[in-house]
């Protein structure tokens, strides 16, 4: 069974920058056919935000722009969402997901992202 705990959300001014971590229990994020984040703000559904294969092909959403870096950490067994110039509309719930060669895949708890104007 793999386990992800995700961490580095926070309240952060429009401007900065915030880097979430997803960290991986019970397997090696770097077998994973595909790591994901996805996003939920308020009253909407969840979007998706950018995606790494294991080859290392990026994919992102249609809503959101460069601002946005996946990666993933082998040494902390761990995938990695850096987020530059923070806007209050990237205010929402921020979900890491997994996919792997198995067919299964495995979602996060989320962590709070809250940008103040």
């Amino acid at each position: 069974q793999v386990q992800l705990v995700e961490s580095g959300g926070g309240l952060v001014q429009a401007g900065g920058s915030l880097t979430l971590s997803c960290a991986t229990v019970g397997a090696r994020i770097a077998s994973a056919a595909v790591v994901a984040w996805y996003r939920q703000a308020p009253g909407k559904q969840r979007e998706f935000v950018a995606s790494m294969t294991r080859g290392g092909s990026l994919n992102s959403g249609d809503s959101v722009s460069g601002r946005f870096t996946i990666s993933r950490d082998a040494a902390q067994n761990s995938m990695l969402l850096q987020i530059d110039s923070l806007k209050p509309e990237d205010t929402a719930v921020y979900y890491c997901n997994t996919y792997w060669s198995d067919e299964h895949d495995y979602w996060g708890q989320g962590t709070q992202v809250t940008v103040s104007s």
